[in-house]
């Protein structure tokens, strides 16, 4: 169906969108993002996906960014237009209802990490490296980087890579809580998927409403957090799964979640 992202489905309830330019280090070119996009409505649109895990082709690069050899040939204007597709295209992956994980299986910089931050959780290659490097290109992170990297490891580390551009290990990033897990290359994957599957595991509406009542409830003070919080619970309460979960737990056994 693409050329440049595969989509595919390696366990229940768990989809996997793949990133396949590994000749160009995954880079963001115009048509891969037309790709992710169409992939994404894709996901949207299977009600029954609990988790996407975005990775990529090869073993070298997550994704190095946009791509610099297309954008060389562009007019200022197209420049701003392809940046605001990057941007639109994170934010997509931001908004997704259904918890996401990336997979960063090679490098990471610039639009490239900066699309590992809008994911939920960020499970990394231990020989990965990965940074906003923007400013050494005379630009800034565009696609929501100088926002989220802030708001997920501090104001001071985050200003310290974006002003410094300086790429970081995975080691460092997990010390600073840019990703959250490390592994050896030859078990990333199948520690992702297992992270995935439990996830998938668990009620899908409940999925749902605790990832709203995150991200909403993160954005305001603690009072009104907390009445989101209410609200997205209380939603989980009629729910056919709810009552299935109190039931399994008497009879002790694993709950048969349908998102109802």
């Amino acid at each position: 169906m693409w050329e440049l992202v595969k989509l595919d489905d390696p366990a229940d309830h768990v989809k996997r969108l793949t990133l396949n330019r590994p000749d160009a280090a995954n880079a963001l070119s115009k048509q891969l993002l037309y790709e992710i996009n169409e992939a994404l409505a894709e996901v949207e649109k299977h009600k029954n996906t609990r988790c996407l895990l975005i990775t990529a082709s090869g073993g070298k690069a997550f994704c190095a960014g946009a791509d610099l050899k297309e954008r060389a040939g562009m007019t200022d204007q197209e420049v701003v237009d392809t940046v605001t597709l990057i941007g639109d295209t994170i934010h997509r992956v931001e908004r997704l209802d259904i918890p996401t994980i990336a997979v960063i299986n090679g490098v990471a910089f610039g639009g490239g990490l900066e699309l590992a931050l809008a994911c939920d959780l960020r499970l990394s290659s231990n020989s990965a490296k990965m940074g906003l490097t923007e400013t050494s290109l005379g630009i800034i992170p565009g696609a929501g980087g100088t926002q989220r990297l802030s708001r997920l490891i501090g104001l001071g580390k985050a200003k310290e890579l974006i002003f410094t551009a300086k790429p970081i290990s995975c080691e460092t990033a997990r010390a600073i809580g840019l990703v959250e897990y490390a592994y050896d290359p030859s078990i990333l994957q199948g520690e992702a998927l297992a992270m995935a599957e439990r996830i998938a595991n668990n009620a899908p509406i409940a999925l749902r409403q605790a990832k709203k009542a995150i991200h909403q409830g993160f954005q305001t003070d603690i009072e009104t957090g907390l009445q989101i919080e209410k609200m997205c619970y209380q939603t989980t309460i009629p729910t056919k799964d709810r009552l299935e979960g109190l039931q399994a737990f008497k009879e002790k056994r694993k709950p048969i979640y349908r998102g109802e």
